[in-house]
């Protein structure tokens, strides 16, 4: 099983978190994002949408990080991370739109703003960022993890770019809940960092 990755995206790290927390063994393969590898075949033969991560795992590719968690989760049997009941499985499926929406629109906007010089409405995207970043640190006022009384995939889908914002410019400092939700995550065996985490 194949990971085109590149290890600066939060998207790719998604991935990389959930496998390394769940022993599951995937084959990292670092894709010259800079010099367009990803927009040039076999890449883009793979995910015509021209973007990474991209999984191969023999005759299924996938394309997008929360697919590609349900996939593993699903694969591997991780019912504690990814549930069989229905209404546990909506509440992580809601944080998995989140991580899609709000978070990528927000604080993810905001750091490939500042970090690699995208042309986005910053302005913008803090306001979204400062908005979701307030929802979630209410939320975890009554939770220790997003979805579940457990860490969930949600939680490896929403961290990432939450914990980048401040490379977007968006301070962490104001949402000690949501500094310690972090933490709680850093602390589970088999946890691996990535830049800026």
């Amino acid at each position: 099983m194949k990971l085109h990755d590149l290890e600066l995206s939060g998207n790719c790290y998604k991935v990389r978190l959930f496998a390394a927390l769940t022993n599951i063994p995937i084959e990292v393969v670092p894709v010259d994002f800079l010099g367009g590898e990803h927009k040039r075949a076999p890449l883009i033969t793979l995910n015509p949408w021209g973007q990474l991560p991209v999984l191969e795992d023999g005759e299924v590719v996938l394309r997008d990080s929360q697919a590609i968690l349900v996939y593993l989760a699903g694969k591997y049997g991780k019912t504690d991370w990814w549930p069989t009941e229905p209404t546990d499985q909506a509440r992580v499926a809601q944080w998995l739109s989140t991580a899609a929406n709000e978070i990528q629109n927000g604080p993810g906007a905001a750091r490939l703003v500042d970090k690699f010089g995208i042309a986005l409405d910053k302005a913008e995207a803090v306001r979204r960022a400062e908005h979701i970043l307030a929802l979630i640190e209410g939320h975890l006022a009554h939770h220790d993890w997003l979805a579940l009384d457990r860490p969930t995939i949600a939680d490896c889908a929403v961290m990432p770019y939450v914990a980048l914002a401040p490379e977007g410019g968006v301070a962490l400092a104001p949402y000690p809940r949501i500094r310690a939700w972090i933490g709680r995550i850093k602390a589970l065996p088999g946890f691996r960092p990535m830049p800026g985490v």
